[in-house]
């Protein structure tokens, strides 16, 4: 879940630009923040652990100068927490290549083999980024000897290509290309997101911008164009011409966590109001509290992303909505803290309640999703010691089973309280009254209905079903002891519990 962001610019102020648009990616990483502009001649880059605000200051105004350049925030789903393995990443040939990446190549170790054995290439990293980057660079050289260095879009689009038939999983990526422009490109299945936007503000000729989300365009004038298809590349040269190549034949089945948890409520992803999929998902919701027909005094949500589900239920049920969770906005977000621990302690510094709404009432607390289970425990003693009679709580997103794979901080069997566990052990484990989680057919209908033409949606989280068909038991099971999984993750207890492989996507 990192956010990524590429502007090919007519002016040499793009890292002012790129600041503006990274701050509204920051909620897709906290880790790592890293810029890089092109000013035709040289690239300069910086990064660093930390947030934007606090990895660029203004004299970087004046160092990171050029007319092109791309960012990207990063919390790390592989490898260590490590400045070094922030991106962008950089190979000085051919051409010289810098490359920024969302998503998970989940056929790693087969393509780290190529690299450094066939290719002989030293990777300086644990990061899949790095060697997505350097099959790309190799393949490119391919394309150059095959059809000399005249036609350099063709040599990378054909490098593309080429990248797309080698490496498997989920990729979102922008690059800057040293003497040819900046490339975007998205894996056959579309799993992560990716859009282009243009701006002409003179009439003198167009600028292009590549996101995760479209909500950073807006800040700097840009106007959306359309996503970027599965399995497209997308070129902007050097004089701002935008070319187009389909490289392989792709059909659109895009992460439905997305929607749950991961993208802002005012993007749009493939055609899909995350805001308005909340609401739909809000209104199947109610249709299952109101079956059980449990006393319930108020409805609270888990601030923030919980906000419109919980307030649709309400609308649908007649219960009345208050805000008795008080958010501490100055601190992140538990999901993405760095380590099992660090999340735990966070709760407290991150939310309050409001004893006066939950003295001597049963409140049902809506949540996103329940992933790991120890914020919500921690919020449900923390609703207890406020007064509460009774604990309810409804999730917006099914029970998370399985590992994602692709590219979210949840690659492991350990941590997922759902996994091998009943809904009545869940309760338990969760310690709360009732437990109502939304039905994935229900959670399907919320999303496709804002655009019936994705047919599919990645939900492997949800029912273990991976699009891309190479995750295996043994895939699983190498890369909970492999050095690629994070140490925030590595340090997890792991539970006892057994992988059914029936539930795997053949």
């Amino acid at each position: 879940m990192c956010g990524i962001l590429g502007i090919a610019n007519r002016n040499d102020h793009v890292f002012a630009e790129l600041y503006d648009g990274l701050l509204m990616l920051q909620h897709r990483g906290q880790d790592a923040s890293g810029i890089v502009t092109y000013d035709n001649d040289f690239f300069r880059e910086r990064k660093a652990n930390g947030l934007v605000k606090d990895v660029f200051g203004p004299s970087d105004a004046d160092t990171l100068r050029g007319m092109m350049g791309m960012g990207h925030v990063r919390y790390p789903t592989a490898g260590s927490l490590s400045a070094a393995e922030a991106q962008p990443f950089f190979v000085n040939a051919p051409y010289g290549i810098y490359l920024v990446h969302n998503g998970n190549i989940t056929n790693t170790e087969e393509q780290r083999e190529k690299v450094t054995g066939k290719y002989s290439r030293h990777l300086r990293t644990t990061s899949d980024s790095e060697i997505l980057l350097n099959v790309l660079a190799d393949k490119v050289a391919d394309a150059i000897k095959v059809n000399g260095n005249m036609d350099p879009v063709r040599n990378i689009f054909a490098g593309v290509k080429m990248t797309m038939e080698r490496v498997q999983g989920a990729y979102s990526v922008i690059c800057m290309i040293a003497g040819v422009g900046m490339l975007a490109f998205r894996d056959p299945h579309g799993i992560r997101p990716l859009s282009v936007a243009k701006r002409d503000e003179d009439g003198q000729g167009d600028d292009y911008a590549f996101a995760s989300e479209d909500v950073a365009f807006g800040i700097n004038g840009f106007q959306k164009l359309r996503d970027v298809k599965p399995g497209e590349a997308l070129l902007v040269d050097l004089d701002g011409n935008l070319h187009e190549f389909q490289a392989v034949e792709g059909k659109l089945t895009p992460c439905i966590f997305e929607y749950v948890y991961l993208a802002r409520p005012d993007s749009m992803l493939d055609g899909i109001s995350v805001y308005k999929s909340q609401l739909r998902m809000g209104q199947t919701l109610a249709k299952q509290i109101a079956e059980l027909d449990l006393d319930i005094d108020a409805i609270i949500p888990v601030p923030d992303s919980a906000r419109p589900v919980a307030l649709e239920v309400s609308n649908a049920t007649g219960i009345r909505y208050r805000e008795a969770l008080v958010k501490n906005r100055y601190v992140g977000r538990t999901f993405i803290m760095p380590g099992q621990e660090e999340r735990q302690k966070s709760v407290r510094r991150k939310l309050n309640a409001v004893p006066l709404e939950m003295k001597d009432r049963n409140i049902l607390l809506i949540d996103d999703s329940i992933v790991r289970g120890n914020t919500i425990k921690k919020i449900v003693e923390m609703c207890r010691e406020a007064g509460a009679k009774k604990v309810y709580i409804a999730s917006a997103s099914p029970p998370v089973k399985f590992p994602n794979v692709y590219g979210i901080d949840m690659p492991t069997r350990h941590e997922l309280v759902a996994h091998d566990r009943t809904i009545a052990e869940i309760r338990e484990e969760l310690g709360v009254d009732e437990l109502i989680y939304q039905r994935l057919e229900d959670l399907v209908w919320a999303a496709q209905e804002g655009n019936p033409e994705i047919k599919e949606f990645d939900c492997s989280c949800f029912d273990g079903n991976y699009v891309t068909g190479n995750i295996t038991e043994d895939y699983l099971a190498n890369l909970e002891g492999s050095t690629r999984v994070s140490k925030k993750i590595k340090d997890m207890p792991t539970p006892g519990s057994s992988w059914n492989s029936a539930t795997m996507a053949s």
